[in-house]
């Protein structure tokens, strides 16, 4: 015993943390659910015999237990966690062990993609040993000023909260501070509990307490009566409001309470990547996305906005077009966020509260407001030529001719439904899917592009099918995002997840060939061809069979080589019950088919101040011209 007369059960670190887990459940407008739902893991040295042991017994604990995920990546376990949490709009997660040394140091990826993006997840690696029996120990990173040193330390930055268990009883704080964490709103990201191979192992008398049912209360924070109301005198007294939609709003679920006061007001909605969705595309307010991959009229209104509302958005630089985009003198800014640290941003009026209470109370407040009816007029009429600049982007002349990436996103939106979930989250899709998607319900678009992380869509994608399991969900990938992140194709196959692949051959970095081609670099380095004679990558693609390749790891593969047979493929892959890819090679040639409209507002990407190669004094000379642009709102 403990030293006193509680009761107290005799277990390991890593069965009493287990069995913790179990017991800890969120709560929010009065629905419960239970916080950790399962475990990734990969069993190395550092974790195989306490943790890998722990799940093994609590495997057979039926419902209170906690369910196994077996991974291939240790990065891809977490974006399969991340892609599950964001599904379950924060109020569900999953954890993540691996093995001390090269499995610990590859979580933090996946673990900065979740703090970036501020979505739960758990990450519980191995660590070196608490008692040093002997050293270096395999995988030890010996550091010659500090003996409490492990490569653990990296996952610090990219963590939301880190604590190194070094004793039993060091457990109970750091786990009730791990779930506080996870399950904060504004605090919310990668919480990493390391754990030395020895303490995991090792025994002790834990209060029974610990593992009673825990509820944490998911607060929504209402917004101050003063703050409503100096937010209020601004939008009435705006002439040319515009809303943005951050991620925010699907995270509280007030897609409905921003309905109600766009329908009320008429205040036209741009999105951000990770707000799109938040209205559904063909209400009369949705002006689709903004910034440097928005709509035209999103960024024509936001040039001339005398009040721009942000909604649970950070203003990410594609949002303000890096700080060129609001350019109308005296403009003002209006933030409703939960975290105060987004809300006082661009100095605006600052209301510090949860979206969808924040938008309640404006609605509420500006009864009987409403813009006036020419500049309803005005952005309806914007919207509706960017949606013929989208049918155009869309339409395939030939049915019989290869496909353009925009006809490919054309084929896909003919198939899917209001219930589909489309993920994406590098290269050039996420431009082309900001300015083209027709979202139809509030999660059908998952655009992870916070961290733009290439190889998130195939492991996010089971997350989010484990998290919605009655959904279909379409993994968009290009070829390079491909070859990052493959593996978890066989844990889909494994478990029977079924996730469809569209797998896009363009045979190189697309977008960063184009973002080299206009930065003055030349398209240097971002073609996969074989090299030619001068030793540049000019010459034929590579013989890569990426199709072979993703059948090879046990998925079903339905080759495109058609606007007609993608379209046909797509249909069957839906209508398929395994996990599937639909294999596609598009036509990159520039002229001959419809390709999506230009950036209709700049990104900040310095070019070479001074250059020999005529390219990139060009690109310099148009650089300066935009950064004169670049406006601090104070």
């Amino acid at each position: 015993m403990t030293g006193s007369s509680r009761p107290s059960r005799r277990l390991t670190v890593a069965q009493a943390l287990v069995g913790f887990l179990a017991h800890q459940y969120t709560e929010r407008d009065g629905q419960r659910r239970r916080l950790i739902n399962a475990c990734w893991g990969i069993f190395g040295h550092g974790n195989v015999a306490g943790l890998g042991q722990a799940l093994l017994q609590a495997g057979h604990d039926g419902p209170s237990g906690m369910p196994y995920l077996q991974g291939r990546n240790e990065q891809a376990m977490v974006h399969a966690a991340v892609g599950y949490a964001r599904q379950s709009n924060r109020l569900a997660a999953q954890a993540v062990t691996t093995s001390i040394g090269p499995g610990a140091t590859n979580l933090v990826t996946g673990a900065a993609l979740a703090t970036v993006n501020r979505l739960p997840v758990l990450l519980l690696p191995g660590d070196t040993f608490a008692t040093r029996p002997a050293e270096p120990v395999l995988q030890q990173l010996e550091h010659p000023a500090a003996g409490d040193i492990s490569v653990n330390d990296t996952l610090r930055p990219v963590s939301r909260y880190f604590d190194r268990i070094t004793r039993p009883e060091a457990l109970i704080p750091a786990a009730l501070q791990a779930m506080r964490v996870l399950t904060d709103p504004v605090e919310t990201g990668a919480v990493t509990l390391a754990l030395p191979h020895d303490v995991q192992a090792e025994a002790f008398d834990w209060p029974e307490e610990f593992f009673a049912d825990r509820i944490w209360h998911v607060r929504r924070p209402a917004p101050d009566t003063s703050a409503i109301a100096e937010a209020v005198h601004a939008v009435r007294a705006a002439r040319r409001p515009l809303i943005i939609a951050g991620g925010g709003i699907h995270h509280s679920e007030a897609e409905d309470a921003l309905k109600a006061l766009v329908d009320a007001t008429g205040i036209p909605v741009a999105s951000t990547q990770a707000g799109k969705g938040s209205l559904r595309w063909d209400h009369p307010c949705d002006i689709g996305g903004i910034g440097h991959t928005g709509t035209a009229i999103a960024d024509d209104l936001a040039r001339t906005a005398d009040l721009v509302i942000g909604v649970g958005t950070r203003y990410s630089d594609f949002t303000t077009a890096s700080s060129t985009l609001f350019a109308a003198p005296g403009v003002r800014f209006v933030n409703l966020n939960v975290a105060a640290f987004d809300a006082y941003k661009q100095c605006a009026v600052p209301v510090v509260a949860d979206a969808r209470a924040g938008l309640e109370a404006l609605a509420e407040a500006l009864t009987g407001h409403r813009v006036d009816e020419t500049y309803e007029a005005e952005y309806r009429t914007g919207k509706a030529r960017w949606e013929r600049i989208v049918d155009t982007a869309y339409a395939a002349d030939d049915e019989e001719a290869k496909p353009t990436q925009t006809q490919v996103l054309g084929a896909l939106d003919s198939v899917v439904g209001d219930d589909d979930i489309v993920i994406n989250a590098a290269g050039s899709l996420p431009g082309d899917l900001h300015k083209l998607w027709r979202a139809r319900s509030p999660r059908q678009y998952h655009l992870e592009y916070g961290y733009s992380c290439m190889g998130y869509e195939i492991p996010a994608g089971i997350g989010v099918r484990l998290a919605a399991p009655d959904r279909p969900v379409w993994s968009l990938v290009g070829d390079g995002t491909y070859l990052m992140m493959p593996t978890e194709i066989v844990t889909a196959v494994q478990e029977g997840i079924n996730v469809n692949l569209v797998l896009i051959q363009n045979h190189g970095y697309a977008s960063i060939g184009g973002l080299s081609q206009e930065t003055g670099a030349e398209r240097f380095g971002t073609a996969y061809r074989f090299r030619a004679g001068d030793g540049s990558y000019t010459g034929a693609p590579l013989p890569v069979d990426l199709a072979a390749n993703v059948e090879s790891l046990g998925m079903d593969v339905i080759s495109a080589y058609t606007v007609r047979e993608l379209r046909e493929a797509l249909a069957a892959a839906r209508a398929s019950g395994r996990p599937t890819c639909v294999y596609v090679e598009t036509e990159t040639a520039e002229g001959l088919a419809p390709t999506a409209p230009a950036a209709q507002a700049w990104w900040d990407v310095p070019v070479a101040e001074t250059a020999t190669r005529a390219a990139a004094v060009k690109a310099r000379e148009e650089y300066d011209r935009h950064a004169a642009d670049r406006r601090r709102h104070l």
